[in-house]
């Protein structure tokens, strides 16, 4: 009785570090990175973007074009809707020789609560 009470008390650690990992996005200076990146769309973008972002969607026919004229071993901060776009931009980042430190932010939200960037319109 006494090793499953330890193992459920492990189990109920490790869940909990896990939820409160995934809920607090962890802090990131953005003058850290080459460039903040919006892989969303145009619409999305409009509805609200970080403060001095740039946007290259990753749907955009030309989305391969515009990450040439990125320095691929310089550090990138990636944002899409919820983290998907993001991880998939730095997928086919890394398949095209990126070598720098390529960060998921997530969500729009998440990553002005991590970098502190406001959310603004143009």
């Amino acid at each position: 009785m006494k090793i499953f009470k330890l193992l459920v008390a492990a189990v109920v650690a490790v869940f909990a570090t896990v939820s409160l990992s995934a809920c607090a996005p962890e802090a990131q200076d953005p003058s850290s990175y080459a460039a903040i990146i919006d892989v969303r769309t145009v619409e999305e973008w409009d509805s609200g973007h970080l403060e001095g972002a740039i946007r290259i969607g990753l749907a955009d026919a030309d989305f391969a074009a515009q990450l040439e004229n990125l320095d691929k071993a310089a550090d990138y901060y990636i944002y899409c809707r919820s983290g998907n776009r993001a991880g998939q931009a730095i997928d086919y980042m890394k398949s095209a020789g990126f070598t720098g430190n390529l960060v998921n932010g997530g969500s729009v939200a998440n990553a002005s609560a991590a970098t502190g960037l406001a959310i603004v319109t143009d």
